[in-house]
């Protein structure tokens, strides 16, 4: 298999801007227990039977106790819900007609992964096989949001400039406490076990033009690093198939409010990081070691800790990071007509909360299943 790097300058040299893109990964649980539940071969065979519009959407991820929907490319950021928003009604239907439950965290809170089967694909036979206990350890689940930005240096550059903004992300989505049946004390311990896990992997250096991140993919075919693509698992990434640039820093969000929310934020962060290359807007351009320190905080006290000002040298309440990120994203939230809104406690704070109040950890889960399985229903009912 062959990487193609010309035709990638291609897709984004068509690109439009500001198309968008959603996916979006679900735990697959069994309705009664909550455990994980390896079913996503059989969901998928029945999307193919009998919902062609579902089985186009659907994918399977890593294990087979897990599932994503994707809306494909939509026209902008209403289209892309609207889409997403038919799929979700779609799969859950499904699922509840055969007791499965669909969770939305970033990890599920006391599942073995020792004990999950890995699906059979091309892809995730050579994922595991190239990364053994550090592929089967993955056991967690996201969100990604797909921007198209036209023209591949620009591409780069607008990467670049959201390097800072990740772990800002990162707080905001927060959603994952728990990992091996324990509360690990964080508030993102996917970002843990996949991000800090994975080669190639987290916050990406900075790379300046289209040639110098040429290279560097180059560089891993020719040394045998990466066969593919999508085996460079970076935070953030141009795509090279689909001329987007591909935010995947953020947890799995328990409600749809919160998800739509938050693709939203990331729109308006990768369009507004475009407009300001586009007026050649200053950019502080901080080092991979200092946007790590941010990360750590993102992955350890999310929205109830400090992050970092960089320009400044100072701490700022990581709970800020919202208004932060709103008030730079206004000009172009304006005229996208964008205006995200989040409750006041992420998902990491309300299960934080209900730990610290005695709550026991399957009551915990339990509640944020309620919260998914009542919020995206409605949601699709809605739209």
């Amino acid at each position: 298999m062959t990487i193609d790097a010309d035709r990638a300058a291609e897709y984004f040299a068509a690109a439009t801007d500001f198309t968008v893109g959603i996916e979006e990964e679900f735990a697959l649980l069994d309705a009664q227990t909550l455990d994980l539940a390896p079913r996503f071969e059989e969901l998928r065979d029945a999307a193919d039977a009998g919902d062609p519009l579902l089985s186009e959407g659907i994918a399977g991820e890593l294990i087979s106790s897990e599932i994503e929907i994707r809306s494909g490319r939509g026209d902008d950021l209403a289209d892309a819900l609207a889409r997403q928003r038919e799929l979700r009604q779609r799969l859950f239907g499904l699922a509840t007609a055969r007791g499965i439950a669909l969770g939305a965290t970033g990890t599920h809170p006391w599942s073995d992964y020792r004990e999950q089967p890995n699906i059979d694909t091309e892809h995730y036979r050579r994922v595991v096989d190239g990364l053994q206990y550090v592929a089967r350890r993955n056991n967690t689940f996201s969100i990604h949001v797909h921007v198209g930005v036209r023209d591949a240096d620009r591409a780069v550059r607008v990467c670049d400039r959201l390097r800072p903004v990740l772990p800002l992300l990162l707080a905001i989505s927060a959603n994952s406490p728990y990992i091996d049946a324990r509360d690990a004390g964080l508030h993102s311990g996917r970002s843990q076990t996949f991000t800090k896990s994975f080669p190639r992997c987290g916050i990406p250096d900075s790379f300046g033009s289209w040639s110098a991140y040429r290279d560097y993919i180059e560089l891993l075919v020719r040394t045998n690093s990466i066969v593919e693509y999508t085996q460079v698992w970076w935070s953030i990434r141009p795509h090279f198939t689909f001329g987007t640039v591909e935010v995947r820093i953020c947890d799995a969000q328990s409600t749809a409010q919160e998800a739509e929310a938050l693709a939203a934020l990331i729109v308006a962060c990768v369009a507004q990081a475009a407009r300001d290359e586009d007026e050649r807007l200053p950019f502080a351009d901080p080092p991979r070691r200092l946007l790590e320190e941010n990360l750590w905080r993102a992955i350890r006290r999310g929205q109830d800790g400090t992050m970092i000002d960089f320009e400044r040298v100072e701490e700022f309440p990581a709970a800020a990071a919202g208004e932060r990120l709103l008030a730079w994203t206004a000009p172009v939230r304006g005229e996208l007509g964008i205006e995200p809104a989040f409750p006041a406690l992420n998902g990491a704070q309300r299960q934080r909360r209900a730990i610290d109040s005695g709550a026991g950890m399957r009551d915990v889960y339990a509640a944020a299943v309620k919260e998914t399985r009542e919020t995206y229903v409605q949601e699709a009912k809605a739209a």
